[in-house]
């Protein structure tokens, strides 16, 4: 990585601010009166902060070369918002900033030209700012920087309490307001049901988020709120109906199975020879296709119907960048590079292979219309009493399962810098349980780097 934690630490709180400090500008420029454009209340743009993050995490190896560091800025930028857009609308049932009119719009959430001048924001940040800004931040006393740091995060973290508290006061009220009223009554007589939602902490938050984001309001949240109950009762008695929790984790559990299995039978059938393809120590799972499945679906439910070409093309290009973060991140975490594509031509630093990428367009089409539908019906048809339990008992194995490889990688990337003699009980543990022979059968492709 190109910079420290230190440093992307204090890149998200400086381009936070400075996010929070452009959008209000716009806004009191363009409505002549002061406007916080901020989800939390405090002088802070969270997704002005990740984006800023993304940048500097994922991007510097990109330096040298223009063209894609601005495609990678483009389609992180994307990826944020949509994902972001998406999230909020799921929260609140209504989208906060609403591209539908606009003629370039990816499903109201993205102003596709906003996402040039962010693939040109990439290029401006790795080429001038970010090195401005680590200059500036050397000259800070380093003990002065943490200090500001841990007061800084500590603010926001409450400021972000604070915030979800409200959000989740918002779900209780309007839970409630579906048990006193009907979906009829409220649509003939919204104002009062406004007014019942606008008490307290509640009435905080909604107001807040109103002034915030054009187009929020209470009468719409709550009318979709109800419609939506309305809608779910009428699926009563089917298990993980729709595109909710439980639907999406039985997703991201099958298809790392199956992706699993999918590359384990490749593997086999292009060098002859069976090898582990797994993610985890226990179980044949490819964490990789589990989140991809995931994400794909989070993100393309409501665009399932969609041409195969519309699915292709988003397929591609995001399964590309979603291979490149994954490989970024595995890297960062476990100090280990799982897979290199450098020795073969069309790679982009031996983290994605640019041909390879329409593999992920086809396994986008034939996700979301055949393997998806089917899998989706296999689930629902799941006993409400049998699959509410069995998943939470899922849940807990995969957390687990994801905990314990996480720390037998980390210990087995420990022996390979060094001679690391066992520290304590956890470390003699893994040390016994899973020594360097059966690590390597797991994660075969395995590089450690420094």
């Amino acid at each position: 990585m190109s910079y420290t934690w230190y440093e992307v630490f204090w890149f998200f709180l400086l381009y936070s601010f400075a996010g929070w400090v452009i959008g209000t500008s716009g806004a009191a420029l363009k409505e002549k009166k002061f406007i916080d454009v901020g989800f939390l209340f405090g002088p802070w743009c969270p997704s002005y902060g990740f984006g800023a993050v993304g940048f500097a995490l994922f991007l510097p190896e990109l330096k040298d070369q223009p063209v894609f560091l601005f495609a990678g800025g483009v389609i992180l930028s994307f990826i944020i918002t949509s994902f972001t857009g998406v999230t909020l609308e799921r929260i609140f049932h209504q989208k906060w900033k609403d591209y539908s009119r606009r003629r370039f719009n990816f499903g109201g959430y993205v102003n596709l030209p906003y996402t040039v001048v962010w693939g040109a924001a990439a290029l401006l940040c790795i080429w001038i700012v970010n090195p401005f800004l680590s200059k500036i931040i050397e000259i800070l006393p380093y003990g002065l920087g943490k200090v500001i740091l841990i007061i800084v995060y500590i603010v926001i973290v409450i400021d972000f309490i604070g915030t979800i508290s409200g959000i989740l006061s918002v779900h209780i009220r309007l839970a409630r307001l579906g048990k006193l009223v009907l979906v009829e009554e409220v649509a003939d007589n919204l104002q009062k049901a406004a007014d019942y939602m606008g008490n307290g902490l509640t009435g905080w938050v909604l107001k807040h988020l109103e002034k915030s984001h054009e187009g929020l309001e209470i009468k719409e949240i709550i009318r979709s709120k109800l419609q939506r109950r309305e809608k779910a009762q009428e699926m009563t008695g089917v298990f993980a109906a729709g595109c909710g929790f439980y639907k999406l984790f039985w997703l991201f559990f099958l298809g790392s199975f199956l992706g699993d299995i999918t590359e384990t039978i490749f593997c086999w059938w292009k060098m002859g020879t069976i090898t582990s393809r797994s993610s985890v120590v226990y179980g044949p799972f490819s964490l990789v296709w589990g989140i991809g499945c995931f994400f794909l679906t989070y993100m393309l439910y409501q665009y399932r119907d969609r041409s195969d070409s519309f699915i292709f093309i988003f397929g591609t290009v995001l399964g590309g960048a979603y291979e490149y973060i994954c490989s970024v991140v595995l890297e960062l975490v476990f100090g280990t590079v799982f897979w290199d594509y450098s020795k073969i031509p069309f790679n982009l630093g031996g983290r994605i292979n640019l041909l390879y990428c329409f593999f992920w367009g086809i396994a986008a089409v034939v996700w979301m219309k055949i393997l998806y539908p089917k899998l989706s019906d296999f689930i629902e048809k799941i006993p409400k009493k049998i699959g509410v339990p069995l998943t939470w008992f899922l849940v807990v194995f995969m957390v687990f399962d994801m905990g314990i490889s996480g720390l037998a990688l980390n210990r087995y990337h420990e022996r390979h810098q060094k001679a690391a003699t066992p520290e304590n009980a956890i470390t003699k543990i893994l040390d016994t349980r899973f020594p360097d022979k059966r690590m390597e059968r797991i994660y075969p492709s395995a590089k450690h780097v420094k």
